[in-house]
């Protein structure tokens, strides 16, 4: 006879380690983190303590402001610098109230999957936090929109032999948006999109001896030469 009863599966909830040095936005983001299904396991104001609780506690997702004491300057980013060297397999998502090019250049100039940046008023949707995560997660990149805008405004060669539509479609990659997400926010076919990305990777010099790659790569190219216009 068999059971018709199935067991179910618990899935552990995500694990987020925060550092924000805001104690009432401490308090918010642990309260969004909480009704998106995630659990809190490290929750300090600077990112000296950060790192030091991350010795004792393994966690999924580390969300960390840009500027925290003692200086309020980059100590986010180096933080974040230090955790994907010492933990790669740990995402990261750096939040900040402007947009700094500068910081989002070097947190991406390593191996960029799983890592994101993020203006802090993103961060308050929380279905938008919830595909951000999803995103990172899976390994990919995620970029705000206004950095990414700051960005195509900075562009220069080989960027610059893009057109306008390839620019589009090279700056929601580096959103990290699918394929199907790319067609959806253009109003265009699939194989358009395909089409673009194909002459985007011709056109930033990206052979087929890189194709696991060159999505990263091409955001990375971007990246580049946003940083020497500046």
């Amino acid at each position: 006879m068999t059971d018709s009863h199935q067991t179910e599966v618990l899935v552990p909830a995500l694990r987020i380690a925060l550092a924000e040095d805001s104690g009432l936005l401490r308090e918010g983001l642990i309260r969004l983190f909480d009704e998106a299904g995630y659990e809190t396991v490290v929750a300090v104001g600077d990112a000296d303590r950060l790192l030091v609780e991350l010795e004792q506690h393994p966690v999924d997702l580390v969300v960390l402001d840009v500027r925290m004491p003692p200086g309020f300057r980059d100590e986010g980013v180096r933080a974040a610098l230090a955790i994907r060297e010492r933990w790669p397999d740990r995402s990261v998502l750096l939040l900040s109230q402007h947009v700094e090019l500068v910081y989002a250049g070097e947190l991406l100039a390593g191996d960029p999957s799983g890592v994101g940046y993020l203006l802090k008023d993103r961060v308050a949707s929380l279905d938008e936090f919830r595909d951000a995560v999803a995103r990172l997660r899976a390994g990919g990149t995620v970029l705000d929109p206004e950095v990414v805008r700051g960005l195509m405004q900075r562009h220069r060669d080989p960027v610059e032999r893009l057109t306008a539509r390839e620019g589009e479609v090279l700056g929601l990659m580096a959103e990290g948006r699918s394929n199907p997400e790319i067609g959806a926010a253009l109003v265009v076919s699939a194989g358009a999109v395909e089409k673009h990305i194909s002459a985007i990777f011709q056109k930033l010099g990206l052979t087929d001896a890189a194709a696991g790659h060159r999505r990263v790569l091409a955001v990375l190219t971007w990246l580049r030469s946003a940083g020497e216009a500046g």
